[in-house]
């Protein structure tokens, strides 16, 4: 039987997870015929010793490679895939039962090229609360409560953790390996892949993945700062989106005044436990540090950008087309 699906996972030290995640694959439920390429990202916590000696009841192919970041990983794993249409998945993030299949009746019901977007929501076991929920549905991690039309997505809403589309698309148009880390890199791609490739975006609620990831405040405020930095990087690469990064003609906007960021800091944190929304203290508190890591990569923003060797498409500075 044709491979119809290849689900590709970078990983890097999420051997706490990927066992799960790699058991929900093997537990798909009339799934099409799929396989599995995972890929580790230079761990350091045994999971390449994991990955050779486990069986989870699936074929699985594994590549190894230096740590590079999530996306030189998934270039590796676009080269070995076979399926005609690339799923990627977290590994952190387990699929509900019927994922795959829902990716793939998703795709019969819409016309090609299109992606599709899957609904990534926090993992049972995790303690929910306020702040979860709204980095969650907010925009900030992710943003499904601002989804309008499910049947047009803006690009900003292709999240690697959960899409799938055609292995086509992905030969045209590559992960670009400048960004080392998770920030702004799947963005990037579903810019480049609408503009270029005329790939609509769709998105499909019932196809679920579990997010298990803990994320205190104090981590999501270094998370703002690093995805901050990495914009200035986007931005140099395509500066007609400087405007949608938070960047203006002469750079990033002032920072506010840090009298009243302790106070908002101390307020978030002293309720981050406690059952009580506080969207507005969240949303200026996380824009902060945004627009702080702004000015650290604005500062840098002369240093020479590395060639990107797996997307030759796009050089410095170069707009969509």
């Amino acid at each position: 039987m044709a491979t119809e699906f290849s689900v590709v996972i970078p990983t890097y030290n999420r051997l706490d997870v990927l066992p799960e995640v790699i058991q929900a694959l093997a537990g798909q439920r009339e799934a099409p015929a799929f396989e599995l390429i995972v890929v580790d990202d230079g761990s350091s916590d045994g999971t390449a010793d994991w990955l050779k000696r486990s069986s989870p009841g699936l074929p699985v192919r594994v590549v190894t490679q230096p740590n590079r970041g999530p996306a030189a990983a998934r270039n590796q794993g676009i080269d070995l895939a076979k399926g005609r249409l690339v799923a990627f998945l977290g590994d952190d993030t387990v699929p509900a039962p019927d994922w795959l299949a829902t990716h793939a009746r998703a795709h019969r019901e819409r016309r090609a090229p299109c992606a599709v977007v899957g609904y990534t929501r926090w993992h049972p076991r995790m303690r929910l609360n306020p702040f979860l929920r709204f980095i969650n549905e907010k925009g900030l991690q992710f943003g499904y409560a601002l989804i309008t039309n499910r049947e047009d997505v803006p690009f900003n809403f292709f999240y690697s953790s959960n899409v799938s589309l055609p292995r086509e698309l992905l030969q045209a148009e590559r992960f670009d390996e400048r960004f080392p880390r998770p920030a702004w890199e799947d963005t990037e791609l579903g810019y480049r892949l609408k503009r270029r490739q005329g790939m609509h975006l769709a998105y499909c609620p019932e196809a679920v993945a579990a997010h298990d990831h803990a994320t205190p405040l104090q981590r999501f405020i270094a998370r703002q700062e690093m995805v901050g930095y990495f914009a200035v990087l986007f931005a140099r690469i395509h500066p007609e989106l400087r405007g949608f990064l938070g960047l203006g003609p002469g750079g990033p906007p002032p920072l506010p005044a840090r009298g009243r960021q302790l106070v908002r800091e101390w307020t978030a944190r002293r309720a981050e436990s406690l059952p009580i929304p506080m969207p507005g203290v969240w949303k200026k508190l996380l824009r902060y540090h945004y627009v702080s890591g702004l000015h650290r990569g604005w500062a840098e923003r002369d240093r020479p950008l590395a060639k990107d060797t797996r997307n030759t498409q796009i050089a410095v500075g170069d707009s969509a087309r």
